[in-house]
């Protein structure tokens, strides 16, 4: 991987991790901003321009041939370009024109990787191609839900149902579908590199049910706008395919538990926060059987932010960290600072939404102290990049 391409991404996560302090300190102290418009160009640097240009350039690494590395790179400076779009005019006039364009051409950047790394990729009977190849196609599913924001919000206003239903279908099949499925994808390409195989058949099993639940389980924000007796249904069956395919997946990559004990201590660390995130995504996804929840995890504001974040910083993240990790002070210390911030604000989040669900006295000084503990985001990630400047394993 190109050391520019490594700095860029993580600027474009140290930029969304800034604008998401300023979100938390304009709940402390009054500023001249526009704060639904700061939080779309938060949510688009991070997903598009953290998440999104480092699976690409780890997909390029990892799965692309040596030869043909060569052809992405102009591609990924286009999509770049489309991210600093985003991130400039996104908090100045939200969906507009000129954030509307970047947007835009994002997915059709998107789609041309598609097309590319279909094109370029090994057909392989292993576990990371056929994840590589499901995460790209919910990846372009995902972006049905987008095109449809344009009309709906036209013909029923930014308000009908309609129109939060075609966002939700883009977030859900962005975080559930794409993005977890790349980091699995790139879990099981490390496994085959460690000469760890998983057979064919052991795999088949966990990933039929993984894609079932994960497209049952939009039931779940439908109910949300839609009152269908049976969606509460379609996401239980849905939750019940996930805790199979998570048992699955337990049981796929349990021998291999003792080599993870081998591991330095901060290697073990980037391991097993992302798995654990993944599991209590999963648990967090299964208490929604229950109708209560279900209407909580929409309307209790920070529910829904604490497993955005939970997805995002804990699972896909931590991935991320894991296969860009350096052996270095400034990664290390930097690590740690971040998770530290991260783990904080989230048992915030959460404790606020207790609080709120159960009507008890909210936290004291509770947005002085999720600042306070989202400062320690962007600084983590500040001293990361400084290691990525000092480290000598990568091609620049």
């Amino acid at each position: 991987m190109k050391k520019s391409w490594l700095i860029v991404c993580l600027v474009n996560f140290l930029i969304a991790a800034l604008m998401g302090l300023l979100l938390r300190f304009a709940y402390i102290y009054p500023v001249n901003i526009n704060y639904q418009y700061l939080v779309h160009a938060h949510s688009h640097t991070a997903m598009l321009g953290w998440a999104y240009m480092m699976i690409f350039s780890l997909i390029v690494k990892y799965f692309i041939p040596a030869e043909k590395v060569k052809k992405y790179n102009a591609l990924f400076w286009l999509t770049q370009a489309t991210v600093a779009g985003m991130m400039i005019s996104f908090p100045f006039q939200g969906y507009a024109l000129f954030s509307i364009a970047f947007s835009t051409s994002h997915i059709f950047c998107s789609y041309y990787f598609f097309f590319r790394v279909s094109r370029d990729l090994k057909k392989q009977p292993v576990p990371s191609y056929y994840m590589l190849k499901a995460s790209l196609l919910f990846m372009s599913l995902s972006t049905l839900g987008a095109w449809c924001l344009g009309t709906t919000g036209a013909t029923g206003g930014k308000s009908s149902p309609l129109y939060y239903s075609s966002l939700q279908f883009f977030l859900h099949f962005q975080f559930n579908g794409w993005l977890i499925f790349a980091v699995l994808a790139l879990l099981f390409k490390h496994f085959e590199q460690k000469s760890i195989i998983i057979g064919y058949r052991k795999f088949l099993p966990f990933f039929i049910l993984l894609i079932i639940s994960t497209v049952l389980t939009f039931a779940l924000p439908l109910s949300w706008y839609y009152d269908n007796a049976a969606l509460p249904y379609f996401n239980a069956l849905g939750i019940i395919f996930q805790l199979l395919a998570l048992a699955l997946f337990i049981k796929l990559v349990w021998p291999f538990r003792k080599a993870g004990n081998t591991l330095p201590p901060i290697t073990r660390l980037l391991l097993l926060l992302p798995l654990f995130s993944f599991f209590l995504k999963i648990s967090i996804q299964t208490v929604t059987v229950l109708p209560q929840i279900a209407v909580a995890s929409h309307t209790v504001r920070n529910f829904t932010l604490g497993f955005i974040h939970l997805a995002m910083l804990g699972i896909i993240t931590g991935a991320l960290f894991y296969f860009i990790k350096f052996k270095n002070i400034f990664f290390t210390i930097g690590v740690l600072i971040f998770y530290l911030g991260f783990i904080s604000s989230e048992i915030l989040l959460f404790l606020q939404g207790f609080t709120i669900f159960f009507e008890y006295v909210k936290l004291p000084h509770y947005f002085e102290l999720l600042f306070i503990s989202s400062t320690l985001l962007p600084i983590g990630l500040s001293l990361i990049i400084t290691s990525s400047f000092q480290s000598k394993g990568l091609n620049g």
